[in-house]
C-alpha cells in the first residue's frame, strides 16, 4: 500500500481526484516548467521502451491530458490506444489535446487503474506515466496491469525518482523539496498539489523495491532505466 501521510485508502484517493481536478488546467505547462522541458522526451523514451508497432492495441493508465497517447497514437496507426483516468477534468483536457491532432485512433475512457474494465488478455502494451506515486496499491495496479496484458506483452511506467549519487541526490532535494513548492505557488496558486509532489516522492518505494512489486505480480524480465541522472525512471516487465 502506499496511502502514506493519508489515513485511508479512500481518503488518498479523494485528495488525488481533487488535487488533478484543480491543477489540470496548467498540467501541461507546470510539466515542462519544472522538468526543464524534459518531460516530453522522458515520454517518447516511455513509448519506446513499451515496444509498440503500427497494429499494437495498447492502453495507457492514468493517460492525464494525453501526451502519452498521443505520442503512441503516432507509432500505432493501424491498431488502437486506450487512454483511462480517474479524473474526469484530466480527461477533458485530453479529449481537446486529441481532438486537436486528429488521433482518430486514441478512445478515452473514465476508470480506475485498480479495477481496470478490460478482458484478460486484451493489449500489447500497457503504459503509465507518473501514476505510481498516487495510487494506494501500487502492486495492485501492477497486477491489473498484467492481467490485461497478452501474453509476451510489456508494461512499461514512467515514474519520478530519486538519484542514487549523494551530492547530486542533496541537489535534487533542494529544488524539489524547496523550489517546487515554491513554483506551484506562483504560478499556479497551488501550493498543496505541489507540496504534494515532493513529498510523494520522499515517501515512494526505491527502484529496487518496484521491481520486486513487477516480479511479485508474475512479471518477467522486470527492470529499469534511469534517465536524467536518476530523476526520473522507466520499470518495465514482460507477460
Amino acid at each position: 500500500m502506499n496511502i502514506a501521510p493519508f489515513g485511508t485508502a479512500d481518503q488518498k484517493r479523494e485528495y488525488v481526484l481533487r488535487m488533478f481536478a484543480d491543477t489540470a488546467e496548467h498540467y501541461d505547462r507546470m510539466n515542462r516548467v519544472l522538468s526543464f522541458g524534459r518531460d516530453m522526451a522522458w515520454r517518447r523514451e516511455l513509448v519506446e521502451r513499451a515496444g509498440v508497432s503500427d497494429n499494437s492495441t495498447v492502453l495507457d493508465v492514468a493517460v492525464g491530458t494525453g501526451d502519452v497517447a498521443l505520442l503512441l497514437s503516432e507509432r500505432v496507426r493501424a491498431g488502437r490506444v486506450i487512454g483511462l483516468d480517474l479524473s474526469h477534468a484530466m480527461l477533458a483536457h485530453a479529449a481537446d489535446k486529441l481532438h486537436r491532432s486528429g488521433a482518430r485512433q486514441v478512445s478515452l475512457i473514465q476508470g480506475d487503474g485498480l479495477r481496470l474494465p478490460f478482458a484478460d488478455d486484451a493489449f500489447d502494451a500497457v503504459t503509465s506515466a507518473f501514476a505510481l506515486r498516487n495510487v494506494t496499491d501500487i502492486e495492485g495496479l501492477f497486477a491489473e496491469m498484467r492481467r490485461v496484458l497478452r501474453p509476451n506483452g510489456r508494461l512499461a511506467c514512467l515514474e519520478i525518482s530519486k538519484p542514487a549519487r549523494p551530492a547530486f541526490r542533496r541537489l535534487f532535494g533542494l529544488y524539489f523539496d524547496g523550489i517546487v513548492p515554491v513554483l506551484g505557488r506562483t504560478l499556479t496558486r497551488n501550493g498543496d498539489a505541489y507540496a504534494y509532489l515532493p513529498d510523494s516522492l520522499n515517501r515512494f518505494l526505491t527502484s529496487e523495491q518496484v521491481i520486486g512489486l513487477l516480479r511479485a505480480v508474475g512479471l518477467r524480465e522486470a527492470g529499469c532505466k534511469q534517465l536524467m541522472l536518476g530523476t526520473v525512471t522507466i520499470y518495465t516487465g514482460l507477460k
